[in-house]
């Protein structure tokens, strides 16, 4: 499959634009290791994984394997928003610089 950047339209434009900002997002809050956080209320989880690690361990460790539970879905899941929005290295490099060529236009 052929990539066309330079021919896509403007909506695609943005929704690749929006996407790199995601992934963007994600990467950042996956090296501050949960430092940069927002919380989201209520979090489902196993009940009995919660149960068993609070039992066994403590409260602070079962929300640290929750966290890591988490953060390890939002890698997965990053990885496929990327190959759905680029596919490739290549391709995030040619969209990058088409965004570089648009915002020289602009000024």
């Amino acid at each position: 499959m052929e990539y066309k950047i330079k021919n896509m339209d403007e909506q695609e434009f943005q929704r690749k634009y929006l996407n790199l900002k995601i992934l963007k997002g994600i990467q950042t809050y996956l090296k501050s290791e949960g430092e940069e956080e927002s919380v989201v209320y209520p979090i489902r989880v196993p009940q009995e994984l919660l149960y068993q690690m609070v039992k066994l361990q403590g409260a602070e460790s079962a929300d640290k394997l929750v966290h890591h539970i988490f953060t390890i879905g939002l890698s997965i899941w990053s990885e496929r928003l990327f190959q759905e929005s680029f596919g490739a290295p290549e391709n995030l490099k040619a969209f990058i610089q088409l965004m570089k060529e648009r915002e020289s236009k602009e000024k």
